[in-house]
């Protein structure tokens, strides 16, 4: 059975509009209570509890690059993708500690107001600029992802003109749903939607094992004794941890402490999408708390869409442990794995309920990254430049706003549909590469509006170009045009191949090289303070 010959059954498609209406309901609930001003819309008041906001971090971090890309490395790989947790558990422990004490303490709306403080009001607008930016090429890339399968529902293929509508559909239905309530109802929704993702992985993975005849030992030692990954990498595929010193490669120990933990600063200390969650808790100490649990939940999760990449590998390419029960046609594609199983194995109702999860993880990271590209808009570009308007003003421009950076992503999302294809990368690298474009600079920014006495609004705003073209300048493509000069095939040598975690080291490098080149004789208040612990 092919993707293009299946297609859900009646009980799928009522499973699945079940969700949507569940989304819609709990919207209106949550919504009921219309925010009276943009800083409740985007900051809920700082009212919210801390697990729920943990809970909605988890979420907007698993999107559908998790949902499929996850499964992806370990059916094509190994588990080695596992290891950028090292990094991100010392991000996070940086970012509660030193990052969003010092938000609160300065009542930031967006954490851009922070470097306000440092660098002037042209550094925060381009600071807010960069991140915005940088929004569109990670959370368009994400919602990329997630027309692949809605393509296979509607079309049973995945065309391009089929994916372009698909990503049409899912602008207009995630566009509507953050137009509701605000944070608050995106928080809320999270949480369900949360529920939704891992009860369908967890569904899968009970299915999937009650289809493999064989026992969980032989699986391991199956795995164990299987080869993953280049010959030189010496691992099977059970490997976490890989020592090797090649830059081409992502998920080593070294990108681990490195590359990962400046990824997961920037995400969770300079990237408002996510900062924005923790910054509607109570106080600075509630806000730590819910990164740092939202980092606990998510290990355990990616685990489990990692093992459901192991068990499909055991289903598709290892007829003779299957026996009678191996399927009529294998998958060798990392890729079409888990939604080819979805579309074909599933019982009736499993199938609708896994495409509700998928969604649920799409959808969320969409909707937040809407609401806080929104959020980032209204008060660090708009309002600085339209002033003294009432807050319903605000307000209405931020939706309107809601309303554009939905096109804009969503026009991002067909880029994706070709670009993704001529990388050569898979999902996960493409996701996480995509992201490096703003973070150098903006991490730049903040190291040095944080830590040291030294940048100036200006060095300010070259570090954010020079760590955005730095990362371009390291792109494959851009290698193959210049290595097209001297060599026919343009073959990109192996060693300027670098890694997306090496490409954000170096470029952060830079970006912070050109930041302390500025001086300043202003009184460095938030250096001096946000670097004392809550």
């Amino acid at each position: 059975m092919t993707l293009a010959s299946t297609g859900f059954t009646a009980f799928d498609w009522a499973v699945l509009v079940g969700y949507f209406v569940l989304l819609a309901i709990s919207g209106w609930y949550f919504s009921r209570k219309q925010p009276e001003g943009s800083h409740e819309y985007f900051l809920a008041g700082r009212q919210m509890p801390m697990w729920a906001v943990a809970i909605s971090v988890l979420a907007t971090s698993t999107s559908a690059a998790t949902f499929i890309g996850a499964p992806e490395q370990t059916f094509s790989g190994d588990y080695s993708y596992l290891s950028s947790n090292i990094g991100t558990i010392i991000a996070v422990f940086i970012v509660a500690i030193f990052f969003i004490p010092a938000f609160y303490r300065y009542n930031c709306t967006t954490v851009y107001d922070a470097v306000a403080l440092r660098f002037g009001p042209k550094a925060r607008e381009a600071t807010s600029w960069a991140f915005m930016v940088g929004r569109v090429f990670a959370s368009g890339s994400r919602l990329f992802m997630a027309a692949i399968p809605l393509s296979l529902i509607l079309f049973r293929e995945t065309q391009d003109w089929q994916l372009l509508t698909a990503i049409g559909v899912l602008v207009a239905v995630g566009t509507l749903y953050t137009l509701v309530g605000g944070i608050r109802s995106i928080i809320w929704t999270d949480v369900i939607q949360t529920i939704v993702f891992v009860g369908a992985a967890l569904a899968a993975l009970v299915v999937l094992i009650h289809k493999i005849p064989v026992g969980l030992g032989t699986i391991w030692e199956t795995l164990e004794a299987t080869p993953a990954g280049r010959a030189d990498d010496g691992g099977n595929k059970l490997s976490v941890l890989k020592f090797s010193l090649d830059p081409s490669q992502a998920f080593t120990l070294w990108t681990a402490l490195i590359g990962f933990t400046l990824q997961g600063v920037a995400a969770y200390g300079t990237d408002h999408d996510l900062a924005q969650r923790m910054l509607t808790c109570k106080n600075a100490v509630k806000g730590s708390q819910s990164v740092i649990v939202a980092t606990a939940i998510g290990l355990p999760v990616t685990i489990l869409f990692m093992a459901l990449g192991s068990l499909l590998w055991i289903f598709y390419t290892r007829p003779e442990l299957m026996g009678a029960a191996a399927p009529a046609e294998g998958v060798n594609q990392g890729q079409k794995a888990f939604l080819t199983f979805i579309l074909a194995e599933m019982p009736s109702g499993m199938s609708g309920l896994m495409m509700a999860g998928l969604f649920a993880a799409g959808l969320g990271s969409f909707n937040s990254a809407l609401n806080a590209m929104s959020a980032t808009f209204v008060s660090d570009v708009y309002r600085r430049k339209v002033r003294e308007k009432s807050e319903k003003h605000y307000l209405f421009v931020g939706r309107l706003a809601v309303v554009g950076w939905g096109v804009v992503m969503g026009g991002f999302a067909a880029v994706c549909v070709y670009w993704q294809k001529n990388s050569g990368q898979n999902l996960i690298d493409f996701a996480l590469g995509v992201m490096a474009f703003a973070y150098a600079g903006m991490l730049a920014v903040f190291f040095c509006a944080l830590f040291t006495r030294r940048g100036n609004g200006t060095t300010a705003i070259a570090a954010l170009i020079t760590g955005f073209v730095a990362v371009a300048v390291m792109q494959p493509l851009v290698w193959r045009l210049i290595a097209s000069l001297w060599t026919p095939a343009g073959e990109v040598p192996r060693a300027l191949g670098l890694a997306f975690p090496w490409q954000l080291t170096i470029a952060t490098g830079l970006a912070t090289a050109v930041c302390l080149l500025g001086t300043s004789n202003n009184t460095v208040r938030l250096q001096r303070e946000a670097t004392e612990p809550a």
